[in-house]
């Protein structure tokens, strides 16, 4: 009986080490310092931080990137979904972790969001912005069409393009594009 369990336990050993590259990378993904390249277009500030190290997160990272994130217009501050921080890392490693982000919009207040409202019919009223869990970026190194095409493939959030404002919208909603 014990040569049996130790046969199904080889089995098993040997399967988990046949898994394909993304339980490796994943587990690679969540071992290494996760970081960010941030410049914002609005109010010419640049961040480079890691915000994740071992898997831990650091202390004081992500009170910086909610400042960093903030709405531009009134200075008003929120938590910053991490899981977006890390969908942002993912994309970025697509392109060999070349360039950096530049942010067009994070964080929105109410009074922000609503008056963008008025004046586009883009915005919407319960935008994933208000609650820390939208960004709208291009990266330096990639085409806006070709980094809307590797958030799409990584299909773990929303994904918008406008491709006239140069730009492409992420969030940690339930996937969906436009």
């Amino acid at each position: 009986m014990a040569i049996g369990r130790r046969t199904v336990l080889i089995g098993a050993l040997s399967g988990a080490a046949g898994l394909t590259g993304l339980g490796r990378a994943a587990r690679a993904f969540a071992s290494e310092a996760q970081g960010l390249s941030l410049y914002h277009l609005h109010t010419a500030e640049s961040l480079r931080i890691v915000y994740r190290e071992r898997g831990q997160l650091v202390d004081g990272a992500l009170d910086e990137i909610d400042y960093f994130l903030r709405d531009f217009r009134n200075d008003t501050t929120h938590s910053i979904d991490v899981a977006l921080l890390d969908e942002l890392c993912r994309l970025h490693e697509t392109f060999e972790g070349q360039g950096r982000f530049e942010v067009i919009s994070g964080y929105r207040s109410p009074q922000t969001n609503e008056s963008l409202r008025q004046h586009s019919p883009g915005v919407a009223k319960n935008s994933f912005h208000l609650t820390g869990r939208a960004i709208d970026v291009r990266l330096t190194s990639a085409r806006t069409d070709r980094l809307r095409d590797a958030a799409i493939t990584m299909h773990s959030g929303g994904v918008g393009y406008y491709a006239d404002s140069n730009f492409v919208h992420i969030d940690t909603g339930e996937f969906r594009t436009w």
